[in-house]
């Protein structure tokens, strides 16, 4: 079977790995700090805060910037539900919003109908790598001095109009869990230029502590600490950081390998009837998952076609506001509704090859031949 995604790693992670290993300090330390700087070269970025999820990146960052009890979040409800949970872990409430069905980004006019007075936040979420449209969202944040929070899990070496994303806007938070562009194990990042924000973070990254045990150990009084803010055991390890550094320098050649597959998927499927292709900018982006929209009703009809020729699928994802724990905060979300019972993953990543890849394409072909002729 397929898998709908798979972690490209090898020997190389290993040996740096090993390295952590011999120095004895597992921990967070020199290594994940070079992972920082690292990360902020190549986006060309003011502040890297390496964090030991993506959940927790999104967290932190909302409890940095004072997201709090009864603050708005404006959030579509098209995503994972750990953009739900860290706006409601904070007490906050999550407003659900419409996404454009032919990015499954955020519609941002619909953004700008739910804003209120209560609104403190909008988290746009980067689907499948393709960029959400940054300048309107910075404009709708500025105008209403309302923070934007970048979701760009899926999307770490994508790029909005020539700069990357976390090269600029207020915030962005990258996973680098083991399906991601690039993986660390387990692992995340706050970008920011905010230094005063970005100090913060670090000190609430490691329980609210001034300064890290690495540090200490530096000075004579190793024993000596201050807690200074609420915080959360949220740090990365050297181990998850000396995998992470080893990514990135595969980084690029995941993407070009990546690219060419969702071109061949798009040349194959352009035609096909009860088939509707998301819109992409491959210039700019840095693909995570090829979905596509199977219209009249036949989604799941082709999940058990496909499993039976040996093609994983997913679906990402179900709609948040349907979600029993999230029922409170809904409002009908037609488009949404409409648009998460067609949506359907096929499988991409670095290490299929080609004939993985025809496989793929002849399974999706041959279900729609079955389908005209059935």
């Amino acid at each position: 079977m397929l898998p709908v995604s798979r972690p490209s790693i090898g020997i190389e992670e290993l040996e740096e790995i090993k390295k952590v290993f011999d120095t004895g300090w597992l921990g967070l330390g020199s290594t994940v700090f070079e992972f920082e700087n690292a990360i902020k070269e190549y986006l060309n970025a003011k502040n890297v805060i390496a964090v030991n999820t993506g959940t927790t990146a999104l967290h932190i960052a909302l409890d940095a910037f004072g997201i709090n009890e009864g603050d708005e979040v404006i959030v579509p409800s098209l995503t994972y539900c750990a953009c739900i949970q860290v706006i409601t872990a904070l007490k906050a409430h999550p407003v659900f919003c419409e996404i454009n069905p032919n990015t499954l980004n955020l519609d941002v006019e619909d953004v700008k109908r739910r804003i209120t007075p209560k609104t403190k936040a909008i988290m746009p979420v980067h689907y499948c790598g393709n960029a959400c449209n940054m300048d309107t969202l910075l404009n709708i944040g500025k105008e209403h001095n309302v923070l934007i929070i970048e979701d760009a899990a899926h999307a770490f070496g994508s790029s909005y109009k020539g700069r990357k994303l976390g090269s600029f806007g207020d915030v962005t938070c990258f996973s680098f869990d083991p399906i991601k562009n690039i993986t660390c194990g387990e692992g995340g990042a706050v970008v920011l230029a905010d230094n005063t924000i970005a100090e913060e973070i670090r000190r609430k990254r490691i329980l609210g502590i001034d300064k890290d045990t690495w540090h200490r150990y530096k000075n004579g009084r190793s024993w000596f600490y201050e807690v200074t803010t609420q915080g959360y055991r949220y740090h990365m390890s050297n181990i998850n950081a000396a995998i992470g550094l080893v990514q990135l320098k595969k980084l690029n050649m995941f993407i070009e390998k990546k690219k060419n597959i969702v071109n061949r998927y798009n040349d194959s499927f352009k035609d096909l009837d009860g088939i509707k292709l998301l819109k992409w900018n491959l210039d700019e982006t840095a693909p995570f998952t090829y979905i596509f929209r199977v219209l009249n009703g036949k989604r799941d009809e082709m999940i058990d076609f496909l499993k039976g020729k040996g093609v994983g699928t997913g679906i990402h994802y179900i709609a948040n506001h349907i979600q029993p724990y999230f029922l409170k905060y809904a409002k009908p979300l037609p488009v949404t509704e409409r648009i998460w019972n067609e949506i359907l993953t096929l499988p991409l990543y670095y290490d299929m090859s080609e004939s993985d890849v025809d496989s793929v394409i002849k399974s999706v072909t041959a279900f729609f031949k079955q389908y005209r002729s059935g």
